[in-house]
């Protein structure tokens, strides 16, 4: 699909990008939206299921950094790339989907804004109903990160392929010729 988002098609007034035939876009919009609905599932499974054991273990963190300076200053650097690392992957597929499932939701603050929202509301619930877990700014910051990385990489090409934009008027106007009479 990425090959699809990057063709374009030339018409009499300049280049244009033409979305895919539409039965393959609705077919991308379904697996894009069945993909939305596990990495919920996922999400909700590695965030909001209760850790007694870790009760003692948990603070809320709301200094950014300070989690991720506690990380590193492990000594065990298997440790701090786990909980950094999947905390990014973790935001990934939220990049690449949202803008396919949702197409108002494309463009760089769009999506850092509603994965910040998605991800503070997460943070929030852990914090304030789940035994064993807490807030940490830390983690949204990674994981708003993660979806920023996936929409660039992937995210915003596939919505482009699914929901190519229609030209505004200035842009799909010939250019002024420059011949001189």
């Amino acid at each position: 699909m990425a090959e699809a988002a990057s063709r374009l098609r030339t018409t009499g007034s300049g280049s244009e990008r033409r979305p895919l035939p539409l039965p393959i876009r609705l077919l991308a919009m379904l697996c894009a939206f069945v993909f939305m609905v596990a990495f919920a599932v996922v999400l909700a499974r590695l965030t909001l299921q209760p850790s007694p054991a870790s009760e003692a273990l948990t603070h809320t963190n709301l200094h950014p950094g300070r989690s991720l300076k506690a990380y590193l200053d492990q000594p065990g650097l298997r440790d701090a790339v786990r909980q950094i690392g999947g905390n990014i992957l973790l935001g990934v597929p939220f990049g690449v989907l949202v803008p396919v499932v949702a197409p108002r939701t494309r463009g760089f603050l769009r999506v850092l804004l509603l994965t910040a929202v998605v991800m503070l509301l997460v943070e929030f619930a852990q914090g304030a109903l789940v035994t064993g877990r807490a807030f940490d700014v830390d983690d949204v910051i990674l994981n708003t990160s993660g979806a920023l990385v996936g929409y660039l990489l992937l995210g915003r090409r596939l919505s482009r392929a699914v929901h190519a934009r229609k030209p505004r008027d200035g842009r799909a106007a010939k250019k002024p010729s420059t011949r001189r009479s």
